[in-house]
């Protein structure tokens, strides 16, 4: 399962998103898994890549693909352009979440 938190500041504007593992296992195969994971993954990093070209904002990012961790995290305030990509980000990846639910993809919301 994608376990994926979403960081949220007091205000309740998206900061950033964690995420681990992968929508199934080789084992533990179930129809439509590749395509769960292929489109977080997809709207994941052309979120990242948007803020990086498209904006100023400051961020963190790392990845790591075998354990399917990506950690993004603005370091300072996020312009208009970086927060639209942002909540497009979540939009996305909650269309994913009520479509296919568990045992694909789990988002949490954490105040940071």
């Amino acid at each position: 399962m994608i376990d994926v938190t979403v960081l949220v500041d007091s205000e309740n504007c998206y900061c950033g998103i964690l995420m681990s593992g992968h929508a199934g296992h080789a084992d533990d195969y179930q129809e439509g898994q590749e395509l769960v994971c292929s489109a977080v993954s997809a709207l994941t990093l052309n979120m990242a890549n948007s803020v990086e070209h498209f904006t100023d904002a400051v961020f963190e990012a790392e990845a790591e693909e075998e354990s399917g961790t990506f950690h993004f995290r603005f370091t300072g305030k996020a312009d208009a352009g970086a927060t639209l990509l942002m909540n497009s980000l979540i939009f996305g990846l909650t269309d994913i979440e009520e479509e296919y639910g568990e045992p694909y993809i789990k988002i949490r919301y954490k105040e940071v």
